[in-house]
């Protein structure tokens, strides 16, 4: 029995050297301008996420979603995130294909993550994946800014709508849809015929 596990842990160093050879030589590939292996995009994905969860803080959006703190949202996002994560124009970053991994568009597909962890993203950055951690640029305020508009898309007031349309252009997705489902849902007056 002694035999057999001695077996498996040399098996599992033998492993793990020729693993971090293969890294440390160079014949890991790491070009930015081509499509990863599905399991490095799987492994990634899941330890950033993993990670999220056991280090990020569960705060509270210390700011309410005022008008005024949307709209400086909109401003803060566009100056600082519209290069990598698409503009609120709804049109893509001229990044986007350059980076690796790809930023989201995160007008065109909002985050649902809570706000906890949208906010710590923005704070800290994401390691290896071309997010910066903005916590030295901006102040913790404008991070909550920026945290409030992506997550409050689906829920802005007319007048933010407005404002959006007259500065940016195109609506937020989100409100395109409730206005359609709204139109959906409301029925054609009825018509009354006299004979």
């Amino acid at each position: 029995m002694r035999k057999f596990l001695l077996g498996i842990i040399f098996t599992l160093i033998v492993l793990a050297l020729v693993g971090f050879g293969y890294l440390l030589l160079g014949y890991f590939p790491t070009e930015a301008n081509v499509a990863p292996p599905h399991f490095e995009q799987h492994l990634a994905s899941g330890a950033v996420d993993a990670s999220m969860e056991r280090h990020a803080p569960r705060l509270t959006n210390p700011l309410m979603p005022t008008d005024q703190n949307l709209e400086d949202g909109m401003k803060l996002y566009t100056m600082n995130c519209a290069l990598c994560h698409g503009g609120l124009d709804r049109k893509p970053s001229a990044l986007a294909n350059s980076l690796y991994p790809p930023p989201p568009n995160l007008i065109s597909d909002p985050p649902d993550d809570p706000e906890w962890h949208i906010f710590y993203t923005i704070r800290t950055g994401v390691r290896y994946t071309g997010m910066p951690a903005w916590d030295k640029t901006l102040n913790e305020q404008d991070m909550w800014k920026i945290t409030m508009l992506l997550s409050h898309m689906d829920k802005l007031s007319p007048v933010v709508e407005d404002y959006w349309k007259s500065s940016f252009g195109p609506a937020p997705a989100a409100s395109e849809e409730k206005k359609e489902g709204e139109k959906k849902n409301t029925k054609p007056p009825e018509k009354h015929s006299h004979h």
